[in-house]
């Protein structure tokens, strides 16, 4: 049996995006309505595990691709990778987390999310936001969108609330392609008619339904060829997921 969720499974979807025509793009492209139909947003939120995101750049590099990478502060900021990841031609972003951080007081959030951004703006330039999740969370972190001036953080746009509404959006949040599991990262319109339990059964759904505008977010930290590493990976992903239905209940 083919293990899902490794990079040779990641490397079919991509090509299963080629063999049907569509276009890869950056957040940033998208916003700048730089991209032509059929397309593919994709962005990788790097949560954990940032060495993974650099083997997807890399395999991404090698097939033609061009993609958004979104990095925590100071979790996974790895300037070294970053840099790496950036020369590829990957567009690299802040992954805020600040409103969590802030536990919900607006002026400590902005405070902490003004400082980070910095942080990140001495060495790269970013263009796009995008919120980590925080799922055990009390605090919605996208909700600090709300407080935020764009143009005072020269910023061109968040990779949730700034992308056109109607984008089919597919995250492989919770080790599945429904969104099941997926309790913040909320855009666009949903492939709801049936569960997506599997890689092959998103390419399944992009062959038959030939969907004009998609946006997909696979995280990093979740696609491993080796077997310790992919069997870790899983046995955590049950776990969260076990924690966000028992806080749904």
């Amino acid at each position: 049996m083919v293990r899902d969720f490794t990079l040779s499974k990641y490397r079919e979807l991509l090509e299963c995006l080629e063999k049907n025509g569509y276009e890869c793009c950056r957040v940033v492209d998208h916003l700048r309505g730089d991209e032509k139909t059929p397309y593919v947003i994709l962005r990788h939120d790097v949560d954990r595990q940032e060495k993974n995101a650099l083997k997807m750049a890399k395999l991404e590099d090698e097939l033609g691709v061009e993609s958004s990478y979104y990095f925590r502060y100071p979790k996974t900021f790895d300037a070294d990778l970053i840099e790496k990841i950036s020369d590829l031609g990957h567009e690299v972003g802040y992954h805020y987390e600040a409103f969590s951080k802030a536990d919900g007081d607006v002026d400590k959030a902005l405070k902490i999310f003004s400082e980070e951004l910095q942080s990140f703006r001495e060495m790269f330039k970013v263009n796009t936001i995008c919120m980590h999740g925080a799922p055990l969370s009390d605090v919605d972190n996208q909700d600090l969108v709300e407080h935020l001036d764009f143009a005072k953080f020269d910023l061109e746009g968040d990779a949730i609330d700034s992308v056109s509404s109607d984008v089919v959006y597919f995250t492989d949040t919770g080790r599945r392609w429904d969104e099941k599991f997926n309790v913040r990262d909320k855009v666009g319109e949903k492939e709801e008619k049936r569960e997506l339990k599997s890689t092959d059964e998103l390419m399944e759904a992009i062959e038959e339904k030939g969907f004009d505008k998609l946006y997909i977010n696979a995280h990093p930290e979740r696609w491993n060829e080796d077997v310790v590493m992919w069997t870790y990976k899983y046995l955590l992903d049950v776990a969260f997921n076990y924690g966000k239905k028992v806080l749904s209940d």
